[in-house]
């Protein structure tokens, strides 16, 4: 398999701010928690911030068949994960999560694993971009990053954690065996 990367951005990418590529030194890994890489375009070209008119996106998109679309240039500052975009890269594979039930305390499992040709294509991604930008040093899961605690929507005395992606099936030890970055995690959960 031959990493090919389908260009298809978004349509307010460049009203994203734009950045230096050498300030880019974090790829983040994400699943969509949708079922599919359609309803994910979908949320992705929903505008969120109405002061921008932007959204809240990844950089790249890998299906489960492996197929790598990229919604957002490396020199922009894609929205996907709090208080790390402006030196990140946001990956996001396609996978259900929770879904449809993200923040209900009784369905918090992620059960679906991820596809061999969908790891196999981040991989290459991976590579792809280390060879695009010298400063990749780290990786770190959206769960790493973003460890908020919010109130579940059935029982609002419960907490449950904000994001949980990319999840307990995605293979971190035999990735990092693959790639030269380091596991990075938030120092200040």
């Amino acid at each position: 398999m031959s990493l090919e990367i389908h260009e298809d951005f978004l349509p307010y990418a460049l009203k994203l701010d734009g950045r230096p590529a050498e300030s880019i030194d974090l790829v983040v890994i994400h699943c969509t928690e949708l079922p599919d890489l359609a309803m994910a375009r979908t949320f992705g070209e929903k505008v969120h911030y109405p002061e921008s008119d932007t959204g809240n996106s990844g950089h790249f998109y890998v299906d489960r068949d492996g197929r790598v679309e990229q919604w957002v240039p490396l020199d922009r500052v894609a929205h996907h994960v709090r208080g790390f975009n402006p030196h990140s890269i946001g990956i996001e594979l396609v996978n259900n999560g929770r879904y449809p039930d993200w923040f209900h305390s009784g369905r918090q499992q992620m059960n679906e694993p991820y596809a061999e040709q969908q790891i196999e294509a981040l991989v290459q991604l991976v590579d792809h971009l280390r060879e695009r930008l010298p400063g990749l040093k780290n990786v770190a899961g959206h769960e790493d990053l973003d460890t908020a605690l919010i109130p579940s929507e059935d029982a609002p005395g419960i907490l449950i954690r904000r994001k949980l992606d990319p999840g307990p099936h995605f293979p971190w030890a035999a990735f990092l065996q693959r790639i030269p970055l380091h596991r990075f995690f938030a120092e200040n959960p």
